[in-house]
């Protein structure tokens, strides 16, 4: 029996590619051309930024899978999608690698002011001027907001420069030998580099906001990885604009793809599209597991890899 799929958002062409491949008929929900597709469909698949609300649940009365092609869900009413029997499905592990060398590739970037240097030397500004010398990162003090798969990963290559390392998050780890905070703020006090790496949704949001900025100082430069809720955004771009901290380097921002104008002029900070997974070898092994909690639903074997909440479904 050829199963029917709704897709939420916009996929990778080897990713869509997959799916025909596997006999599924995709209806894209933006532009359904069967009026009883959504009667039909009997899984939902779509990327991180994936909306799927309540509403839209309700519209889809045989949806029994909700398949996300990326780590975070945070798009998806888990809640509801409990309620009604629909297990939600991710991709975790397959990316830790590439988001954790982008996290690293960020701090280098706004901490020896990669960007900054680049756009010296290509303005000519070198022939009549010296760069501004910077501070080392070798053996500087880094914060991480997070310490889960992706944590790990950024303080594996944090400690290849020997950098001092400290964390928080819902609680201590008895198998690492850094340095625990209970809140942000008194993380953000003690650290150079302050990298957020947890999972974005109503537990995160505005995370980072004044308190912590004011505490990670004039010398303190944030990192964000994660999902640009978890950052107070408007409150961050005043203080880059007051130096209240000394920069930021970010892959996430609220309503993207637009960007703040204000983050855009602004000279101490560094700014990537929501890249961090954006390698073909990741982003294919994200369809890849993608597609085979599809087939171990449709076989009625046990799906690969839920996500948290639903694991007991």
């Amino acid at each position: 029996m050829t199963q029917e799929i709704l897709q939420v958002s916009p996929l990778p062409p080897f990713m869509m590619n997959a799916l025909h491949e596997a006999d599924y008929i995709v209806h894209d929900h933006t532009h359904i051309k069967d009026p009883g597709a959504l009667s039909k469909v009997t899984a939902i698949v779509g990327t991180g930024a994936a909306k799927v609300d309540k509403k839209l649940l309700m519209m889809l009365p045989q949806v029994k899978l909700i398949a996300i092609c990326g780590v975070g869900y945070d798009g998806v009413d888990v809640a509801a999608a409990k309620e009604k029997g629909i297990v939600v499905t991710h991709t975790p592990g397959v990316l830790t690698d590439d988001v954790a060398d982008l996290a690293f590739g960020l701090l280098l970037s706004i901490g020896r002011r990669i960007a900054q240097a680049d756009k010296f030397v290509r303005n000519g500004d070198w022939v009549d001027d010296e760069f501004a010398l910077m501070h080392q990162v070798s053996g500087a003090r880094l914060g991480l907001v997070g310490m889960g798969r992706i944590g790990r990963a950024i303080a594996k290559r944090a400690a290849a420069f020997d950098m001092r390392i400290a964390y928080c998050g819902r609680e201590a780890k008895a198998d690492l030998p850094y340095t625990f905070y209970e809140k942000v703020t008194e993380l953000a006090a003690q650290v150079d580099y302050l990298v957020v790496a947890v999972p974005g949704g109503d537990g995160t949001q505005n995370l980072i906001d004044a308190s912590v900025l004011q505490a990670l100082g004039t010398k303190g430069y944030l990192i964000n990885i994660a999902r640009g809720s978890v950052v107070d955004q408007p409150v961050l771009v005043q203080a880059l604009k007051d130096k209240t901290i000394a920069g930021a380097a970010l892959d996430v921002f609220w309503d993207e793809p637009i960007i703040d104008p204000e983050l855009r002029r602004l000279p101490n900070v560094v700014l990537t599209p929501h890249i961090a997974s954006a390698t073909v070898e990741t982003r294919q092994a994200m369809a890849a597991l993608t597609l085979g909690n599809l087939q171990a639903f449709y076989a009625e074997r046990a799906l690969l890899t839920p996500v948290p909440e639903c694991q007991l479904i």
